[in-house]
Parts: C-alpha cells; sequence; structure tokens
C-alpha cells in the first residue's frame, strides 16, 4: 500500500517552497524523496494558475483521489523508525506536522544562500559512533555490516536505515585532505618498477627492460636500473645496488606487494620471501609494504617512475641494456641529482649530500651471498640432493622433508622450524658429502672404528690382554683389527656364559 501524506507535512512542503527552497533541500531537510517533493511542486504551480486552488488550502491535498498513489517516502534523515513505506510518521498536531528538528514549518527559515540559517537537522542516533563507523568504513565494510556490528557489539537500537542514511551523508561530506607522510633522514626508500626504453635486440626486434627505481623518502635522491626480469633475484641485486649508489642503507624499504618480495599480500602481516628476509638481516633494514591497492602509500617513488621514463628515457632507444643502464646512471647525476625538487625546494644532491647520506646505516663488509633453496627428502642413505650432489642431515631425519638453502660456497639444511640441522661445503655433482657425526652409530663397522678404539675395548678385559693386543697389531698390521674384534667377542660371550651359570 502507497504511502499517503498527512496535511501537516503537506504544508510544510509548500511553505519552504514559498521561501525559494530547492526540491534537494526539501527533500533532504524532510528526509522525503525528491520525486514527491517535485509532485507538490507542480500541485503548488497549478494552484498558483487556478487550476489546483484548493491544493495549497489543504483541502483533500493528501487524499487518494486527488493526488493518486504517492511515490514512497524514505526515512527522515536521523529518524530511528520512520523510513520508506512506515505509517507511524504522526500527522494530527504541529510538531507531527513540521520537519525534524522544528516544531511547525513556519518556523524554518530560509536557506543559507540568502543569507539565513541553514536548516535545522535533527542528530542522528548514529552520531554517538561517528569514529566507529568511520574506522569500519575504513576498513571497507559496508553498510549492512557496519549495521550488523554495532548491533552486536554496541548494542545499536535503532535500525539499519539509520546507519545507511548516516553513511550516505559521510560520503557526500567533503573528503578530509591527505595527510603528508614526511620522513626523517635516513629512515625510508620507497621502491617500484616502471617501463624502461626499448633496447634493440641482435634480431632486430625492439624489448622494452623493466626499470627499477629506489628513492630515499627524505632528500628525493634515486637510484635506476634497466633488469630484464621483476624476479627475486635481479630485484635483490638492484637494491644492493642502489645501497652501494647511496653509499649506505635506510632503515626501511616501502615497496609494493611485488610477487618477488611478498608471497602473500596482507597489511598486518604480510609473507615475505625467505630470501628477501635474509637479504634484509644482512644490511640490517626492514621491508615493509604497502595496502594492498593504495599505491600512494609510497607516492615519491610513483612520481620518480614517472620523471624516469618522462624526462631520462622517453623517445630513446638502446642497443644493449648495459647502455641503458650507463645513460641511466649519467641522468642521475646530471639531471636528477641537479634539480630543485618541487617538494624541498633543495637540490637534490645538496640536500642528500649534508642531511641523508650522513643518516645513511653502513654498509656491511661483503655483499648479500644470493642463495637458492628448496624442499627435499631425506634419503634412505641419509643424504638430500642438492644440485647434483649429496649431503648427509643426522639420521633422525631419516625419510622426513627438509628445506635445502645453497649458494656457490656452502649448503645449509633446515628443518621445518627453519633451524639448521647441517652445514656442508659445496661438493661436485656426483660427490657425497657424509659427516661422521650424521651416521648412526648400529652402521658403523669394526674396521670403520679404527684399532685405537677397540685396543681401548680390549684393555677393560684386564692389563694381561691389553699388553697381548697390542703385541700382535705390531705383527698383524691392520688386520689384527678382526682379532681385536673377535678377542671382545669371545670376552663378552663368556661373560654371558658366566651369568647364565
Amino acid at each position: 500500500m502507497a504511502n499517503r501524506f498527512k496535511v501537516g507535512w503537506v504544508h510544510a512542503i509548500y511553505a519552504l517552497l514559498e521561501r525559494k527552497w530547492s526540491q534537494r533541500q526539501i527533500a533532504e531537510a524532510l528526509g522525503i524523496d525528491r520525486g514527491t517533493v517535485a509532485r507538490y511542486a507542480r500541485l503548488a504551480s497549478q494552484s498558483r494558475c487556478g487550476s489546483e486552488s484548493e491544493a495549497k488550502a489543504g483541502g483533500g491535498v493528501g487524499d487518494a483521489d486527488v493526488l493518486g498513489d504517492s511515490i514512497p517516502a524514505r526515512a527522515p534523515l536521523g529518524s530511528a523508525a520512520g523510513f520508506a513505506g512506515d505509517s507511524s510518521i504522526p500527522g494530527d498536531s504541529k510538531a507531527a506536522g513540521a520537519p525534524p528538528g522544528s516544531s511547525d514549518p513556519d518556523t524554518l527559515t530560509a536557506p543559507a544562500s540568502e543569507g539565513s540559517p541553514s536548516p535545522p537537522v535533527q542528530p542522528s542516533c548514529c552520531e554517538p559512533f561517528r569514529e566507529i563507523i568511520l574506522a569500519k568504513l575504513e576498513q571497507g565494510l559496508s553498510g549492512q555490516r557496519i549495521y550488523q556490528d554495532l548491533v552486536r557489539e554496541h548494542g545499536f537500537a535503532a535500525r539499519y536505515h539509520s546507519v545507511r542514511r548516516f553513511v550516505q551523508r559521510l560520503g557526500r561530506a567533503s573528503p578530509l585532505p591527505f595527510r603528508r607522510m614526511e620522513c626523517a633522514p635516513g629512515e625510508q626508500a620507497q621502491v617500484d618498477f616502471g617501463k624502461g626504453a626499448p633496447v634493440i635486440q641482435p634480431n632486430g626486434k625492439r624489448k622494452r627492460p623493466h626499470v627499477l627505481r629506489v628513492v630515499l623518502s627524505h632528500s628525493r635522491k634515486g637510484y635506476s636500473e634497466a633488469l630484464w626480469r621483476q624476479d627475486t633475484e635481479s630485484f635483490i641485486r638492484g637494491l644492493e645496488n642502489a645501497f652501494h649508489h647511496f653509499g649506505g642503507v635506510p632503515k626501511t624499504l616501502v615497496p609494493d606487494n611485488l610477487k618477488a618480495a611478498v608471497i602473500q599480500a596482507d597489511w598486518f602481516d604480510p609473507d615475505l620471501n625467505p630470501k628477501i628476509q635474509s637479504f634484509c638481516e644482512h644490511y640490517h633494514t626492514t621491508i615493509l609494504p604497502t595496502r594492498p591497492g593504495i599505491p600512494r602509500h609510497k607516492g615519491k617513488v610513483e612520481r620518480g617512475v614517472d620523471y624516469v621514463q618522462e624526462n631520462g628515457l622517453k623517445g630513446l632507444e638502446f642497443s644493449s641494456l648495459q647502455d641503458e643502464n650507463r645513460h641511466l646512471m649519467e641522468w642521475e647525476t646530471s639531471v636528477a641529482d641537479t634539480r630543485i625538487h618541487g617538494t624541498t625546494r633543495q637540490q637534490v644532491r645538496k640536500l642528500f649530500e649534508e642531511v641523508e647520506r650522513p643518516a645513511l646505516q653502513p654498509l656491511p663488509l661483503e655483499r648479500f651471498s644470493f642463495f637458492h633453496e628448496a624442499e627435499r627428502i631425506v634419503n634412505r642413505d641419509g643424504h638430500v640432493e642438492v644440485d647434483k650432489a649429496f649431503y648427509s642431515v643426522p639420521p633422525e631425519f631419516l625419510g622426513r622433508k627438509v628445506w635445502a638453502r645453497w649458494d656457490s660456497g656452502v649448503v645449509r639444511i633446515f628443518d621445518h622450524r627453519f633451524q639448521q640441522i647441517a652445514f656442508h661445503p659445496k661438493g661436485e655433482p656426483g660427490r657425497f658429502r657424509t659427516r661422521d657425526e650424521h651416521i648412526a652409530t648400529e652402521k658403523i663397522s669394526g674396521v670403520e672404528r679404527g684399532a685405537v678404539w677397540w685396543l681401548g675395548r680390549v684393555g677393560r678385559i684386564g692389563p694381561h690382554a691389553q699388553r697381548w693386543a697390542e703385541a700382535m697389531l705390531q705383527v698383524r698390521g691392520i688386520q689384527g683389527i678382526r682379532v681385536l674384534m673377535g678377542l671382545h667377542s669371545l670376552y663378552g660371550l663368556a661373560i654371558f656364559d658366566t651369568v647364565m651359570e
């Protein structure tokens, strides 16, 4: 059943129309649909022409035979219960006939554009929860979800439409200005990739590399390098070259969630590539990826990439990647470093040399040793295969999964908790590297134990047996080890027989 307006509401609309309020202002002040306001505006216009003289007098204006079915009205702003289809809007008193926040339509003032105060609006029942709602909107939650959380967590008693209107009104409000985040010297470097200039291949085809751009957030000192790939190794080498170009290391790195660094993007707890973690530990820095989908969190380097593409590389071609990188280095020195930056109003090179370079952390003595890693299963012989060579692990890991990490010099084996369980020098393909402590005691043969070990065992029999064993070894040599093994075995059997008797 369609809504029918009470006479008080009709008077309110006409009173505001006479004061030259726009249909939008009236709809927002009364919390009704603009189409309904437009309908009564047409009736008012007709009445002035004499065709509907009874409309403004209120004689049956709200009846169905005059107006027909009206357009469903929205709930008044700030109301907890009066929404579309709700018949609880009173109409037989002055307070009921007035818009929210006024006792009578005649007390309403003209719009602010004519120098009078803006129309009063009843405070929303959501106003006490403004900060909570704003925080949830920042998280990307919908109005329905916010309403559910308010009911469950804060005992919110009003209806969903109140939250919806409040959220819509927040959206129409002027947005807050962006907050500029300036960093202390040496505090942060922002990292991003862009497209480089084409490189002419030997076959005549043009191929565009990627350009890594690293910008120190305080001085805007930059480093650019063209790379064929955006894989982890290329990313690490580019960052390392940037550190050496700067002559120091910033405390934090802010990239986006590129796959070379971030396995699983998450603002609160991102899953970082283990190689990136090791790289950051080596250089005593920290990587802090931006929130997914918000590139403005690294706006300094975003504009820096555009600057490289538009100023340094646009319209150029190169015969090799090395030529492009030489050009980029010359451009950084002669152009990018000498400019007066539009934000800092200082020369980039001067600000960097005088302020930021001394604040950078010192470089380590050695470059980062790039490694490879992979999961392995321990073979039945107690070894794992790494780069076509074989390396032993403790016997308790037989048949279990381990994590191998290797570079050109060493091989490290880790358990599922990433604790190191074995360390080996890198071996040649096809070779076995076996540590004595990784051999199970039961699998060490008597000959492997050696003459000294067996002399110690025979010495427990008595001093005469000890002297005999030493004399026998001098005569028999290495073959005498088996004789010692037999003597020890006989002594063990003799003890067993004595116990049995």
